[in-house]
């Protein structure tokens, strides 16, 4: 049996040093397929691009945030099957197999759930967890749906299904809005554990107050459309 292509998409924003650790390891889970790796990146200053050039990885520009990045890395991404990935090192290359053999198995999407047995997080405060799972309920009772886990990136997609999911958000309330409209276009989706790292370097790019209005307003936006 063939195996499938697959893209990796990573969003950066001065990832050098994530980068140099992740890209080598990242090839090694995937040395086995046919694979690329495209970042797209919203033009560091740290060398993020050229780290990313040195390890043989396509490199994308975009102005705008996590979610608008990842929107012009799947409509670039030649794969079958499209993962996407942080560059923080919180998502562990080893569990790429499992995201892939979702996809392989039928399934449209193939979500990490850091809340299914055998998942977890080292980066969860107690007012993200309580957060997480309070747009986890309202997006279930709102768009009958049975999520386990909502805003976390590690994720795996058929080719047809990022065309189906129509995307628009531009910044994190990406992963919320991909949760919503997998549910709205009846896409077989199925979660598997993942385990999140800490970053290991640099500064991380979420801030709980200012995003967690942003999820909110992707949820409430998505019932009216």
């Amino acid at each position: 049996m063939r195996k499938p292509f697959v893209s990796i998409i990573i969003p950066t924003l001065n990832e050098a040093e994530n980068l140099a650790r992740l890209l080598p390891d990242v090839k090694a889970a995937l040395s086995e397929y046919k694979h690329e790796v495209i970042i797209v990146d919203k033009h560091s200053k740290d060398g993020t691009a050229e780290v990313a050039r040195r390890n043989g990885v396509r490199v994308l520009y975009d102005d705008n945030g996590k979610g608008s990045a990842l929107i012009k890395g799947f409509k670039a991404a030649k794969g079958d099957i499209i993962i996407s990935m942080d560059a923080d090192l919180s998502h562990r290359p080893k569990e790429l197999k499992l995201l892939i053999s979702g996809i392989e198995a039928g399934y449209d999407v193939c979500m990490g759930s850091r809340f299914l047995t055998g998942g977890g997080s080292d980066d969860m405060p107690i007012f993200r967890r309580i957060g997480n799972k309070f747009f986890v309920m309202l997006v279930n009772i709102f768009y009958n749906a049975h999520y386990s886990d909502l805003c976390y990136g590690y994720r795996s997609f058929s080719k047809s299904a990022t065309r189906k999911l129509r995307l628009a958000s531009k910044g994190f309330g990406i992963e919320t809005e991909i949760n919503i409209k997998a549910r709205k276009e009846n896409l077989r989706v199925i979660e598997i554990p993942s385990f999140e790292k800490k970053r290991e370097k640099g500064s991380g790019k979420l801030n709980s107050f200012r995003d967690g209005y942003i999820i909110l307003k992707t949820i409430f936006k998505n019932l009216f459309n």
